[in-house]
């Protein structure tokens, strides 16, 4: 949930009415809203020269993979590439059809300064998750054969994203109530559940082998419920953790990140071909969303000119929950939700009504200042103005993403402890 106060379709009519430099024609709708911001394309640009350097140097140098298997990544991250560019020149056009049809929002976190009074066009995560898509489907025509083993997954996970991102456009457009946002996620993941035909078994970390006897525990069932339970999670809590320019997607960008390195560092290491096609797998989708997620990025940063909506948060938790469950690395990508966990538990006393729960949990905002104070409200956002005391929005969601990328290495650091 962005920083955000929707109009409605009341206060629509009023501004219509009391505001003479509006007509009711389109044409001067179009006037009268100016285009967005440019993209922050240097700002991109650094993001994909400080990850792509290690990545590509695990890809290529470290690791002795196959080249069938580089091949395939390669062609991959060439679309994803594509679906860069076509998702940023695609955001401003959309962007003008959703100011059109009054989907916009204003900027809480900016209210009573000028920035405060700008339409900002709202769920521009549906072009994200449209390119998204058409670039998974147009894939298969690289990788997979008509029998291949892996193709129904993938199309199961497809549909279970294809769902997720028509419910969160839904909730974006008829504002559905917090109650219901928490079990959508429930009906998008069946598709994903029933064709899973995955291993049920986890690792035991080394400490407890001695306890356990085991080194391999087989849960069966209770494994495909905590596949489902991780599946509601994951989406929920990208849509939780949020109310600032840039921490939806950022918080992605920086998860999404750490699971290509993941991804590359167990195939480099493994011998089993078919453990490295389960990583191979997660790749294949975890690329095209870091570059559509970067090109929404370019626009969602401090300060933000467009809002992803629920739409994005949907889709980005159930796409990193697909490729958590089908990769066979669930438990590590709770790891790497670590913030989200966190920011979740001190979520509770209101998620659940022990606590009276406002609309916006959001900092409060100081116009003259220009800072943001922490609210008692029980997130994550305002923990870290509670604890830091006050900051810059820009400022506040750039300490937050280091704080997730910060937990993302320290995922690796537990693997190599308890693992190996």
């Amino acid at each position: 949930m962005a920083a955000r106060k929707r109009a409605s379709s009341r206060a629509i009519a009023t501004a219509t009415d009391t505001d003479t430099s509006k007509s009711e024609t389109p044409t001067s709708q179009e006037h009268a809203d100016p285009p967005i911001a440019p993209p922050k394309s240097g700002l991109i640009f650094k993001l994909c020269l400080f990850f792509a350097i290690p990545y590509f140097y695990l890809l290529f140098y470290h690791y002795k993979i196959e080249s069938e298997l580089q091949r395939s990544i390669l062609i991959n991250a060439g679309l994803s590439l594509a679906g860069f560019f076509i998702t940023q020149k695609m955001i401003p056009v959309a962007s003008r059809y959703v100011l059109r049809r009054n989907l916009f929002g204003y900027d809480i976190n900016k209210k009573g300064t000028p920035q405060g009074t700008i339409k900002v066009p709202e769920s521009l995560g549906i072009v994200v998750g449209a390119v998204f898509l058409v670039l998974a489907i147009l894939f298969q025509y690289f990788n997979f054969t008509a029998d291949s083993n892996w193709l129904v997954e993938y199309n199961a996970a497809l549909a279970s994203i294809c769902f997720m991102l028509l419910l969160g456009f839904v909730d974006d457009v008829l504002d559905v109530p917090w109650r219901v946002k928490l079990i959508l996620p429930s009906f998008a993941a069946l598709p994903l559940l029933m064709a899973y035909a995955g291993h049920t078994s986890i690792i035991i970390p080394k400490p407890l082998v001695p306890y356990v006897g085991l080194e391999i525990l087989d849960l069966g069932w209770i494994y495909k419920l905590y596949m489902f339970l991780l599946a509601v999670f994951c989406t929920n809590s990208i849509n939780i953790h949020a109310g600032l320019n840039g921490l939806e997607v950022g918080q992605t960008v920086v998860i999404a990140s750490a699971i290509l390195l993941h991804n590359i560092m167990q195939i480099g290491a493994s011998l089993d071909p078919e453990y490295k096609q389960a990583h191979a797998f997660s790749i294949y989708l975890v690329q095209p969303l870091l570059a559509t997620s970067l090109a929404l990025f370019s626009y969602n940063w401090y300060p933000s000119s467009v809002f992803v909506g629920d739409t994005y948060t949907y889709f980005a938790g159930m796409t990193m929950a697909v490729v958590g469950i089908l990769g066979h690395f669930s438990e590590t990508l709770l790891i790497f939700f670590l913030p989200q966990v966190l920011n979740f538990l001190l979520s509770v006393p209101q998620l659940f009504g022990f606590v009276k729960c406002p609309r916006h949990r959001l900092p409060g905002f100081n116009p003259q200042t220009g800072l943001l104070t922490g609210t008692n409200d029980g997130t994550l956002v305002n923990f870290f103005l509670r604890l830091f005391g006050k900051m810059s929005e820009g400022s506040l969601c750039a300490a937050l993403l280091v704080f997730q990328a910060i937990a993302c290495c320290l995922c690796f650091v537990l693997r190599e402890l308890l693992l190996i």
